[in-house]
């Protein structure tokens, strides 16, 4: 096994830890997917997820899907950096993302933040983020406020752990 493929079991590990993936949606993770779209004045903002596969939302606000493939996500570049917001400030100008079918096609993204979810032991396990149909950029401010908006979504994701261990004891 690669270092690679280990670093992706482990990511993996914590995120099945968290047994928060395919749940229902909860009006706390929407709370803060409103504030960091209102924050940062954009029409999407996304609490993401990604597994072996996928990314799916466990909040969105501006965009309908409710998941995608894995490959076809701007989170999972966030992931590669993990310690480091990814910004994208025109997709246009980015050779990772010109032909990107949500940049060429519906909703025409042309503008990506994202902030790692990163577990306290320093997994990303997915990415909060806004996006906007125009070119742009965040201020210093809201690049702080949306990392702190990060580390508040892990520690509801780890609280939640923590309930079910209380809950349900070995």
């Amino acid at each position: 096994m690669t270092e690679r493929d280990e670093g992706e079991k482990l990511r993996q590990d914590a995120l099945d830890r968290l047994h928060v993936v395919d749940t229902p949606e909860e009006q706390a993770y929407d709370d803060i997917t409103r504030l960091a779209a209102d924050m940062c004045g954009t029409p999407i903002a996304l609490i993401s997820l990604s597994d072996n596969n996928r990314q799916w939302f466990k909040s969105r606000i501006g965009l309908q899907i409710k998941e995608m493939p894995r490959e076809n996500s701007f989170c999972s570049h966030a992931l590669l950096s993990p310690q480091d917001l990814m910004i994208i400030k025109d997709t246009a100008q980015d050779e990772r993302f010109v032909s990107h079918p949500l940049v060429t096609g519906e909703p025409n993204i042309r503008f990506y933040a994202g902030a790692p979810l990163l577990t306290r032991d320093g997994h990303a396990v997915g990415a909060i983020c806004v996006i906007d149909m125009m070119p742009r950029e965040l201020s210093t401010k809201q690049l702080e406020e949306l990392q702190f908006l990060a580390q508040q979504v892990v520690v509801m994701l780890e609280s939640r752990v923590t309930s079910v261990e209380v809950l349900a004891p070995d």
